[in-house]
């Protein structure tokens, strides 16, 4: 029988002085593929003919803010200083645990523009909400861990 994957399956890691750490606190983190299709319709058939085109990921995210959390930190302050252009750009590693090789596991890198939209929204606890929107082509990789995925080293394929 295939094993239905748990959130827990794929973890992202957020670039910080060149160490991806991982994000914790997160309490959304979905993911929007936003494909873009080119449609026509010929004349002698009954129905439209679509083709991805291409596509424009975004992630839409929510966290709890952890005082003492070097990702939250660094996306507080690019909401904080209303960071613009590649001051708000970060990597993203998103590695599938799942997914074992004799290289690592099986990840994806890209480039993401921080877009925060919210923040405060909870009585119970300071949150901060927002997108992250591809700044950048993906690559595919490995990610390796020595710290029991608090962090990981990524080495493209």
């Amino acid at each position: 029988m295939d094993k239905i994957l748990k959130r827990s399956d794929k973890l992202a890691f957020y670039e910080i002085d060149g160490t991806y750490k991982r994000m914790r606190g997160f309490t959304d983190f979905s993911v929007s593929k936003n494909p873009t299709a080119y449609t026509r319709k010929y004349v002698d058939e009954q129905s439209e003919r679509n083709d991805v085109v291409g596509y424009n990921p975004s992630i839409t995210f929510a966290f709890d803010r952890f005082s003492d959390d070097a990702v939250h930190s660094d996306m507080v302050s690019i909401a904080d200083t209303e960071a613009v252009g590649a001051d708000a750009v970060r990597s993203i590693v998103i590695v599938d645990i799942t997914k074992e090789t004799e290289n690592g596991y099986f990840a994806q890198k890209r480039d993401f523009a921080v877009i925060p939209d919210s923040e405060g929204n909870d009585s119970d606890t300071y949150t901060y909400s927002g997108s992250l929107k591809a700044n950048g082509a993906i690559v595919t990789g490995y990610a390796q861990t020595s710290d029991n995925w608090q962090t990981v080293t990524f080495a493209e394929e």
